[in-house]
């Protein structure tokens, strides 16, 4: 079984920066694309970014320019470095890992919440 562990989130002025991570633990053979969603209060869960293990990226709308996915060597924890914060970017940020085993299967972390407030 794979687990997801996040952590990093918190609380930030804007403009501020935040860092966070997410490990892989348990069976990770076969994880190809890891990635950050978030869903904010009364909205949809949306894209932030994610990355394969040839280290593509693809990011959503609101992080292009201000945050950064990375991903370790090991392949099994991913980084997202979240610069300029705004309040908007105000959600609980979940971790995704798409492992390929006999089919494609989604995994997700439990969350880990960020506010962006003065």
């Amino acid at each position: 079984q794979l687990q997801l562990v996040e952590s990093g989130g918190g609380s930030v002025q804007p403009g501020g920066s935040l860092r966070l991570s997410c490990v892989a633990l348990g069976n990770v053979l076969g994880i190809n694309v890891m990635g950050w969603y978030r869903q904010a209060p009364g909205k949809e869960r949306e894209l932030v970014a994610t990355i394969d293990r040839a280290g593509s990226t693809n990011y959503g709308d609101s992080a292009k320019g201000r945050f950064t996915i990375s991903r370790d060597n090991a392949k099994t924890t991913v980084y997202l470095q979240m610069n300029s914060l705004k309040p908007e970017d105000t959600a609980v940020y979940y971790c995704n890992a798409e492992q390929e085993r006999l089919a494609v299967v989604d995994h997700w972390g439990q969350g880990t919440r960020v506010t962006v407030s003065s």
